[in-house]
């Protein structure tokens, strides 16, 4: 997240999405105008992040998606508001994916009756940086851990064969949180047997977290090692950047990972979806977003029938 700004706007999306949530849960006529509303505040928010990933970050998949975002929210709050009640389960989901990942990117560490409190976002990223250095150290490489800019014991120190230090740091983005969210609030937001619901979490959770911990790993070694020094000019300039020891990480994470993540989050939905092809409501809503054509997608992908768990 940028700071307060897009912080505040974030739980003001999650908040209309859940006030949505709840009068249309009490068949309230002003259900459509909260959620129209928090679609219309979505789309601020994502033109308020499209800077700080387009020049902060220097992420051109983030950026183009942040960017996009805008438009897309827009539109899907104009047809929320134009009669396509289908979109009320694509809202639902990200009420529970705000209420999933918020609290680990705002809540700050407490101490309540004397006892210190860390924030979610430290225990997460800690966990996330042991999970790495075991992963590193299985490959046979040792990298020293020290404290980052957080004050968090989260960043591998390498070394290179000519004395340059290089510092990888294990940040909110590096958890597989954002990833994982997503998932779970389109499974929540879809009306199934609970049981499925399970086994979907269960097929969704795992394999994101372990593909995120692969990705740590190749991205940590591949940059602390310099082993992708590859058009060092071309990239630099594409990336706007001035460190050439940069390079390796700009292909590794920028490109490669982020270009695979996208690859990993569709076959993991197919893979969701076979169990749970009620979520085919969301997703041939978002194809009709793209494409304004309607889909039949459980005809096309040849999904077994499923039958309702007995007592879910």
């Amino acid at each position: 997240m940028a700071g307060p700004l897009t912080d505040a706007l974030a739980w003001a999306v999650v908040g209309l999405f859940l006030l949505g949530v709840l009068l249309r849960w009490r068949e309230s006529d002003h259900a459509r105008t909260a959620t129209v509303g928090a679609w219309a505040v979505f789309a601020v928010f994502w033109a308020a992040l499209v800077p700080h990933f387009a020049f902060v970050q220097k992420s051109f998949v983030e950026g183009f998606l942040s960017l996009a975002a805008v438009p897309a929210s827009l539109y899907v709050g104009y047809l929320l508001y134009d009669g396509r009640d289908s979109l009320f389960v694509l809202s639902r989901a990200v009420a529970v994916m705000g209420v999933v990942y918020l609290p680990f990117e705002t809540i700050p560490a407490l101490t309540v009756w004397g006892l210190s409190l860390p924030s979610p976002r430290y225990v997460l990223i800690a966990h996330t940086t042991g999970q790495t250095q075991w992963a590193m150290e299985l490959l046979g490489y040792s990298p020293t851990l020290v404290e980052g800019e957080q004050g968090y014991l989260n960043t591998f120190k390498f070394v290179t064969e000519g004395g340059h230090t290089i510092l990888f740091s294990i940040i909110l983005a590096c958890t597989g949180l954002g990833s994982i969210a997503i998932f779970v609030g389109l499974i929540a937001a879809v009306e199934a047997p609970l049981g499925r619901k399970f086994r979907a979490l269960a097929i969704a959770v795992p394999i994101i977290y372990v593909l995120n911990i692969a990705r740590t790993t190749f991205i940590g070694l591949v940059f602390g090692k310099q082993y992708m020094q590859w058009f060092v000019d071309e990239v630099l300039f594409l990336f706007g950047g001035t460190d050439p020891y940069k390079v390796s990480f700009y292909l590794s994470d920028r490109v490669i990972s982020q270009v695979l993540a996208v690859v990993a989050l569709v076959g993991v939905t197919y893979l969701v979806v076979r169990e749970l092809p009620e979520l085919l409501t969301i997703v041939e809503d978002v194809l009709y977003l793209i494409t304004r054509e309607e889909y039949d997608l459980r005809e096309t992908l040849d999904l077994p029938e499923r039958t309702d768990d007995i007592g879910s």
